[in-house]
């Protein structure tokens, strides 16, 4: 495992994250899915989320606004990067076949190359809250 100290993860999470939505709370950190990306949050060794999404997909909708009310209701949660797999690009790619993603609208909590827990179509809060607690535990 590589180390890094705080002004290498604040580049990384930097480097990571081409798109940021703030909220007045929080700020939920959204980056987009590349092989290199991944490479190096593996690398790092914080919790992250997968975010298998189709723009067009309304469970995965859904989710964006139970991740976001979650987000501001609970600034923790706000650590957390979320890297959003487009599953019209990569669906079929490495990434979704190694880790058995069956379909768009999948949560993947994730440690390095670690899986924490995963939602698949899921929409209620409760259960979206209890797999962002793995990422914050």
């Amino acid at each position: 495992m590589i180390k890094m100290d705080r002004r290498a993860a604040l580049a990384l999470m930097a480097g990571l994250a081409s798109t940021v939505l703030t909220r007045p709370a929080a700020a939920l950190m959204i980056s987009d899915y590349s092989d290199e990306g991944l490479t190096k949050l593996e690398a790092w060794g914080k919790p992250y989320l997968l975010d298998f999404y189709a723009r067009w997909c309304v469970t995965c909708a859904a989710q964006q606004r139970v991740l976001d009310s979650l987000i501001e209701a609970d600034p923790r949660y706000a650590d957390i990067l979320i890297v959003r797999v487009d599953w019209d690009k990569f669906g079929r790619g490495e990434l979704a076949t190694r880790l058995a993603i069956p379909r768009r609208s999948t949560l993947v909590m994730m440690r390095g190359t670690t899986e924490l827990g995963r939602l698949v179509a899921e929409t209620r809060e409760d259960k979206i809250a209890a797999l962002l607690e793995l990422g914050v535990a």
